[in-house]
């Protein structure tokens, strides 16, 4: 707004503006560059107050340590609503191909604003260790923001879990590997808290890599995808009995939470085919499921977080929480 505001103040105006001052009880007449520095300082005023009114209403939790490794500490960061007793969690998981990104900026903050507390987490890279390793870490997070629930004032007990790309097959994975104890592991502890969640959104993540082999080799084994440093890929292969290990698909059981995916039309870097595999595993089940097709989108992009594609995710964790 300021540097909108400056461009107009360097062009000159003809125009004076009055502004009756009631302190004075009289007209002053003032130039249209200190007419319009005068509106900066009210409106700037008014920001102010409105992010610090936007601050007060939450909570903001950052950089907790859930676990320690040797190479070094995960983190998370929990943002808790004020305006509701103890509101039910969202975890956040990002993208990257397994290979980088970060939990900073979740796209999913706007469930803050509907009584969700939302907490977004890390997890170790494919450079730091190849799978299992990233859906232990998650397990582990989730086990955390269990164990220390009272403490930041959230209701652990119903837990949803969305992710983007990579951190929506991690999603999925949660999803669907409930008391899978190859899945589990040990790291971060508290293992008397469970590590099952309640409901999944999936921004298109990969499902099967089995499938995705068939239907994109050039990206299954080759470095073009994150997923093959991932499953250990060596010379142009990956075993398939890492990738049976690591697809959500091979744990589709009638026990699994229900489940949102959004997938664009256009995506060439996971195919639609993937999520079309959960759909179809997942009716086989009789479990609650929808896709949303996206017309004409890519993988990944704002589109998928905001309008009517937000407004379908936030009425799908409104229709799955607990009653209050």
């Amino acid at each position: 707004m300021i540097c909108f505001a400056n461009d107009w103040l360097s062009e000159p105006k003809a125009a004076e503006v009055v502004m009756l001052v009631h302190t004075e009880l009289k007209p002053i007449v003032l130039g249209p560059r200190l007419w319009i520095s005068c509106l900066i300082v009210v409106f700037g005023s008014f920001v102010q107050k409105a992010c610090l009114a936007d601050e007060s209403s939450h909570a903001v939790h950052r950089d907790l340590v859930y676990t320690k490794l040797p190479q070094r500490e995960l983190k998370l960061d929990l943002v808790v609503p004020q305006s509701k007793t103890k509101p039910p969690l969202v975890v956040w998981i990002h993208g990257g191909g397994w290979r980088n990104g970060s939990r900073k900026n979740p796209r999913l903050d706007a469930v803050t604003q509907h009584g969700f507390a939302l907490a977004s987490i890390s997890y170790r890279f494919s450079k730091e260790a190849i799978f299992p390793a990233q859906i232990h870490d998650c397990k582990a997070a989730i086990r955390w923001l269990r164990a220390n629930a009272d403490r930041y004032g959230v209701d652990a007990d119903w837990i949803a879990v969305a992710g983007s790309s990579a951190g929506g097959h991690l999603a999925l994975l949660l999803g669907t590997s409930g008391d899978v104890d190859e899945l589990e592991g040990e790291i971060g502890g508290n293992l008397r808290q469970s590590s099952r969640v309640q409901a999944v959104i999936d921004f298109f993540g990969p499902s099967d890599f089995v499938l995705r082999g068939k239907t994109q080799p050039e990206r299954a084994y080759t470095d073009l995808s994150g997923s093959y440093a991932l499953l250990g890929g060596q010379n142009g292969t990956v075993p398939e009995q890492m990738e049976r290990l690591a697809s959500p698909i091979s744990y589709v059981s009638s026990d699994d939470p229900p489940l949102l995916i959004l997938h664009g039309t256009n995506d060439k870097t996971v195919l639609m085919d993937q999520s079309e595999r959960m759909v179809q595993a997942y009716e086989k089940e009789r479990l609650s499921v929808e896709l949303m097709e996206v017309a004409g989108a890519g993988h990944g992009g704002v589109r998928f977080f905001q309008g009517k594609l937000m407004e379908k995710v936030i009425g799908f964790l409104l229709e799955h929480r607990p009653e209050r």
